[in-house]
């Protein structure tokens, strides 16, 4: 069954996930550019090259006036220790649960193997949100190498947020 898509245009739905270091994440809302990366867990090595990109581009990405932070469905001590062992300098949102994958509109996967993780776990997804807190760019794929460039969402960014670019794919 495939998810249902979130549409360019609307409001991300609110989350709120328990954050590594503590705290609550909240995804979604009003306030800002957004961008939410949701990544499969700590069993994904493609996942951690990307999110390693993601932080060598956090500074450039402050500088575009975007808050940035990635979540998955890894239980608390996965996503502590991965996180710290990358060093990664953006907030990390975990336990993700299946709901939340489906409010989300994420594609769902089931663990190859206990080895692999222990839940079902999201696919890869990036969504940015405007300072109205609408969907300006939605990506949700079904497969760990398929994802947006990073360089190339940064560049696009800067342009969308200098030209004042419409959401684009919003005819029904």
């Amino acid at each position: 069954m495939s998810p249902q898509k979130l549409q360019a245009g609307s409001m991300l739905p609110t989350i709120s996930l328990p954050k590594v270091g503590g705290g609550e994440l909240q995804i979604g809302g009003s306030g800002g550019w957004k961008m939410l990366i949701v990544y499969r867990g700590k069993h994904c090595p493609i996942c951690r090259t990307y999110l390693k990109s993601l932080d060598g581009l956090l500074d450039q990405f402050k500088v575009a006036g975007t808050e940035v932070a990635a979540v998955s469905a890894d239980p608390k001590e996965k996503a502590e220790t991965e996180a710290g062992d990358e060093k990664w300098r953006f907030p990390v949102g975990y336990d993700l649960s299946v709901d939340q994958m489906r409010a989300l509109g994420l594609y769902i996967s089931e663990p190859r193997s206990p080895q692999e993780t222990d839940r079902p776990f999201p696919e890869p997804a990036l969504f940015i949100t405007n300072p109205e807190g609408k969907l300006q760019i939605v990506d949700v794929s079904n497969a760990p190498f398929a994802r947006p460039e990073l360089n190339s969402v940064l560049s696009g960014l800067k342009f969308v947020q200098d030209r004042n670019y419409p959401i684009r794919g919003t005819l029904p």
